[in-house]
């Protein structure tokens, strides 16, 4: 969102907000924003990855190797990336065959244009049909298949 300038709907910020205050707080008082963007967040989404692969290591590892829990957390961040933008192409699919009008749908439409731009391109609609949101999923599909 801070990347394309995309202010989400306000009860969509006030609920993410609330979910993670309690972690990005603390963390804001230390890291600033810079550049104009919640190096915070990012930084408080990277620990709670290192406590997932930390947990997964011991969960099936006896011997504990940090490099492991880097190496897992690395992947289980670019998963969440992945599965995040998977979806909100499916929600924008959705809205647009269910209410393209959707107060919602205007927010999810942005956050997708910058990955469904260059596929238009390439690919324009046929018969009104846009396929770039599924020739996507299928190479997020495999990219997901192929980090993990």
């Amino acid at each position: 969102m801070q990347a394309q300038r995309i202010r989400p709907p306000a009860a969509l910020a006030q609920a993410i907000f609330k979910l993670t205050d309690w972690l990005v707080h603390p963390i804001r008082r230390i890291i600033p924003g810079f550049a104009g963007y919640d190096w915070a967040t990012l930084l408080a989404a990277i620990l709670v990855a290192l406590v997932a692969a930390g947990f997964i290591v011991w969960m099936i590892s006896p011997v504990f190797l940090i490099e492991q829990v880097f190496i897992i957390a690395g992947i289980t961040l670019a998963q969440w990336v992945i599965y995040e933008i998977m979806a909100l192409l499916l929600l924008e699919v959705l809205f647009s065959w269910v209410n393209p009008s959707a107060p919602f749908a205007p927010f999810v439409r942005a956050l997708n244009e910058p990955f469904l731009k260059p596929v238009r391109k390439l690919i324009p609609a046929i018969g009104g049909l846009d396929f770039s949101p599924m020739i996507i999923l299928i190479l997020l599909q495999v990219l997901i298949n192929s980090i993990g």
